[in-house]
């Protein structure tokens, strides 16, 4: 009981930091209001509509209209103290870090929940994390930060990997989960600041 209320507490806090970086990209290419919701919208909740939909389940902010208040709790504070937030450097890497870290693990375990294969729970985890992304970065025409050279999915693999791993040793639950949340969101921040790359085509 106490690891879903956790997992909910996670999902909304990754729904928000979603929210909010989408609509700090909404801000940069000088949407309106409605342009900004609509992209909050689609950047917190795309990943998990997909998920959902590809494991044939109830589709979760369709069931809960928390999701809604909270993408546009996130629009509305970014509209209003948008000058403050972007006074901090890369504000934009830092919520879609943590939305990443919390969605990977959050579609890991609806996968397994379904028993679905813990390899391809894993790819499921990191489309959760990224798919809203995309989506953000393609409204925006933006090359997604997916197929860019920056560690990205990667880090989620890692995390979920590690994640499995844990589970497979018998770790409670929600030290995996912290545990591996963390990990995504070190492997991220320390790709940026190290300059880490994969290699690319040529």
């Amino acid at each position: 009981m106490f690891v879903d209320y956790i997992l909910s507490t996670f999902d909304y806090t990754g729904t928000l930091a979603f929210a909010i970086s989408g609509a700090l990209a909404a801000a940069r290419k000088k949407f309106d209001l409605f342009g900004g919701v609509f992209l909050g919208f689609v950047t917190a909740i795309g990943g998990g509509t997909l998920r959902d939909m590809m494991l044939n389940i109830p589709v979760a902010w369709l069931h809960d209209i928390w999701y809604f208040y909270i993408v546009l709790f996130g629009v509305i504070i970014t509209f209003l103290f948008r000058k403050h937030i972007e006074k901090y450097s890369k504000t934009l890497f830092l919520f879609d870090t943590i939305g990443i870290s919390v969605f990977t693990i959050i579609g890991m375990q609806k996968g397994l929940a379904l028993d679905i294969h813990p390899i391809l729970s894993v790819m499921m985890g990191i489309l959760t994390a990224v798919f809203g992304g995309i989506v953000r970065d393609l409204m925006c025409v933006d090359i997604p930060l997916i197929f860019r050279r920056e560690i990205y999915a990667t880090a989620c693999l890692i995390g979920g990997c590690i994640y499995l791993l844990m589970v497979e040793f018998s770790c409670p639950d929600m030290v995996a989960i912290i545990v591996a949340s963390l990990i995504i969101f070190i492997v991220r921040t320390l790709s940026v600041m190290k300059n880490w790359s994969l290699p690319h085509f040529k």
